[in-house]
């Protein structure tokens, strides 16, 4: 009900605010196209990276400096800390990362994203750069067309450039022109008074904008139009940072567990370092006015002054959070322990990942995997044996024969209410997230799909060959019981041996002699080929409708050894030229 009612207020006060004061519409309007700049910026570097930033992501965070480093460089060149916490939880998620090492890529973003007020202080001031937004513009708009995604992302990334531009230009041109009707800075506040009501600034307006970056180019141009002092701005960039974990929490409620366990982390991290920025603010200015002679900054340059403040209190953050990182991860741990999700319910699959290829892609295959285990429970039950015995070391013709008709399990059930959906899901996501691939990831995804498929057709052929196990269990015809038992036995070795395939560290070569020697002991499913119907029938140890029953429920093991060995080559073999040699052996 709040939500409902807080944003139409936002939004009629806003309409008031602008048509109430031109220089105000000015200003707005210049957040706005600096909000789409960052909006363009972000879908282009998912477009131009491909999986750069991914892989840059996945194998330089292995320790805290690294990842630090790496949150850092990677948010600089991206200008985008949410997008590199996304690309962190989906790490998570997918177990490519631990938690540690994600938080620290999370302070170091914190840091990165310090470039954007740097960009804005520097280029905002020393060159017009509202005359180079529309060279970007227009060259953005012209690589959007290409049918190349790496054009397409540099585009994207030109149109940004060209909004932030732009936006920083109107901005500044607002600020500029109200002076002539408002002076902001007669409201200004000194002392601890004035740093905590424009700490609350910073914050609200962080909130309202969601985007840090877009509050500091605000700031900015204020400063440059003198409507605000420094120690006023000094003050908003601690709120900005606060305020920018809070859009992160609220964008972390719908996330998993571990989104919302680096949302918290981010939190800590954050109101450390704005608690340590209030208590010691002026400490921090003189610590600035210091660093400012160094370099050569003139005294007056308060814009520079707070790119240099911004940048500090990150520093500090880090250096005084990161020691104690092991200890919140481990509390950090022990929240948002996740309740057990019904079958029919995605495991890996997240909206918030599915535009990042390499991420869509680790879900996509951990989904199936997820559905690939499922469906192997089923199908042991469905042969009347239960998955401890196919997996362990009993011997498997003893089990089959000791095994009675005691596990109920209706396959029927179990597809229509629970892998049919995880299967449709599947699917769905899959061709979602294909749209931001180039070919190879749409090559691997198509597999994945295909492995899902045949995961399916083997539980439907599984519910054919039930009804019958069950019915001639009971039999009191001792060789069609022995004939299904032995389909019963093949089946159950098929899942023990591409289960052995999975678990150990084989390599692609071994893996496909094994598939291979599996391929050739079906052969004894093959009941007419080998003559093994003939001789009973011949011997007239069962009659024609037991030959029948038999000859098709052969058939349908044979379908599900086979499906199962081709998912075992989908999933588990990594050689391109390996796994077509095996579907020609195949055919």
């Amino acid at each position: 009900m709040f939500k409902k009612i807080l944003f139409p207020t936002i939004f009629l006060i806003l309409a008031y605010f602008i048509l109430a004061n031109e220089n105000a519409k000015i200003i707005v309007a210049g957040i706005a196209i600096f909000l789409v700049g960052m909006y363009f910026m972000e879908e282009g570097f998912k477009l131009f990276s491909g999986s750069t930033l991914e892989k840059v992501l996945e194998n330089f965070t292995n320790t805290l400096p690294k990842a630090i480093a790496t949150g850092a460089i990677a948010t600089s060149i991206v200008q985008s800390s949410s997008l590199t916490s996304v690309i962190m939880i989906s790490f998570l998620s997918a177990g490519l990362i631990g938690l540690g090492e994600a938080i620290g890529v999370i302070f170091g973003a914190n840091l990165g994203s310090t470039t954007t007020t740097w960009l804005v202080s520097y280029f905002g001031l020393k060159i017009n750069i509202a005359y180079y937004a529309m060279p970007m513009l227009i060259f953005g708009v012209a690589l959007r067309f290409s049918k190349n995604s790496k054009y397409q992302g540099i585009g994207n990334i030109l149109l940004g450039l060209g909004f932030i531009f732009l936006g920083i230009s109107y901005m500044m041109n607002g600020f500029e022109t109200l002076k002539s009707t408002i002076n902001l800075a007669s409201y200004s506040m000194e002392g601890y008074l004035g740093v905590l009501v424009y700490i609350i600034i910073g914050i609200i307006a962080t909130v309202i904008i969601q985007s840090s970056a877009a509050t500091m180019a605000i700031v900015i141009a204020a400063l440059v139009s003198s409507q605000i002092i420094y120690e006023n701005a000094l003050a908003i960039s601690i709120g900005a940072n606060i305020g920018t974990t809070i859009t992160a929490i609220v964008g972390a409620l719908a996330s998993n567990e571990n989104g919302k366990r680096l949302a918290v982390a981010h939190f800590i991290f954050n109101a450390i370092t704005a608690l340590v920025a209030l208590i010691f603010i002026y400490q921090l200015a003189y610590i600035v006015d210091y660093l400012a002679q160094v370099f050569g900054v003139d005294d007056t340059n308060y814009v520079i002054k707070l790119a240099i403040f911004h940048t500090v209190f990150n520093i500090i953050g880090i250096m005084l959070v990161a020691p104690f990182t092991q200890k919140i991860v481990a509390r950090l741990e022990t929240l948002f322990i996740p309740k057990v999700k019904a079958k029919s319910k995605p495991l890996y699959l997240s909206d918030e990942v599915i535009e990042i290829p390499k991420a869509a892609l680790v879900s996509i295959r951990k989904e199936v995997m997820n559905l690939y285990f499922q469906s192997l429970k089923a199908i042991s039950h469905a042969m009347n044996l239960h998955r401890e015995d196919v997996f362990g070391q009993s011997n498997l013709q003893e089990v089959v024969k000791k095994s009675k008709n005691k596990i109920e399990t209706n396959i029927d059930v179990i597809y229509k209410e629970n892998l049919k959906q995880l299967y449709g899901e599947i699917i769905r996501y899959s061709s979602l997230a294909q749209q931001n691939m180039n070919e190879e990831e749409i090559k691997l995804v198509g597999r994945l799909k295909y492995a899902s498929r045949k995961i399916i057709k083997s539980l439907k052929d599984v519910k054919e060959l039930q009804k019958n196990i069950n019915f001639y269990s009971k039999s009191k015809n001792e060789f069609i019981k022995n004939e299904y038992d032995s389909i019963r036995e093949i089946i159950a070795n098929t899942l023990r041996e591409v289960e052995y395939i999975r678990k150990n560290q084989l390599n692609d070569v071994d893996r496909m002699s094994r598939v291979e020697a599996l391929k050739h002991q079906l052969n004894s499913l093959d009941l007419i080929q080998n003559g093994k119907i003939d001789e009973l029938i011949r011997n007239k140890k069962i009659d024609t409708s037991m030959a029948t029953s038999l000859i098709n429920d052969a058939s349908f093991g044979l379908y599900i050894c086979k499906r199962l060995i081709d998912i075992t080559m989908l999933l588990w073999v990594e050689d391109d030229v390996l796994i077509e040699l095996g579907e020609e052996n195949e055919d």
